[in-house]
């Protein structure tokens, strides 16, 4: 078997990933997005507890089952492109809409904060999945 054959198709790739499940998958990106929250929080020392931590992340959750729906992302939860780049790119722009319309800040810096914290959470962990999915599937092709 030559090096090529051992990495996997595409295809050999996703079903490695499939194993996930979607309620899974959908619950780690909430958590994600709550440490998100109370990360902010924290740095800027603000208090309120869980109330006022889910009074932060609502509209960023909101925004996340938007994404999930729109990219449809309980048919391949863990694939980076495209479901995870539709959930990133949907959350931080609705979560950021909605977050303004309700009166919520967005002064200086926080979308910017928002959009890369997202990032590297939301597409790193697909990122990791899709990267130890290809490592295993060498594995077993040896």
């Amino acid at each position: 078997m030559s090096a090529a054959d051992r990495t996997g198709s595409p295809a050999e790739v996703r079903a490695g990933l499939a194993g996930w499940g979607a309620p899974l998958a959908f619950l780690f990106d909430a958590l994600l997005v709550l440490a998100f929250v109370l990360a902010g929080r924290g740095t800027h020392s603000e208090d309120g507890g869980l109330a006022g931590a889910a009074g932060t992340a609502w509209p960023f959750w909101v925004a996340l089952v938007f994404g999930w729906v729109l990219a449809r992302a309980w048919r391949r939860p863990v694939a980076l492109w495209p479901a995870g780049v539709i959930v990133w790119a949907t959350t931080v722009a609705g979560g950021l809409a909605l977050r303004y319309l309700t009166g919520g800040g967005l002064a200086g810096g926080f979308p910017y904060v928002a959009a890369g914290v997202l990032a590297v959470s939301l597409l790193g962990w697909r990122l990791v999945a899709l990267l130890a999915a290809r490592l295993r599937l060498r594995r077993e092709l040896r």
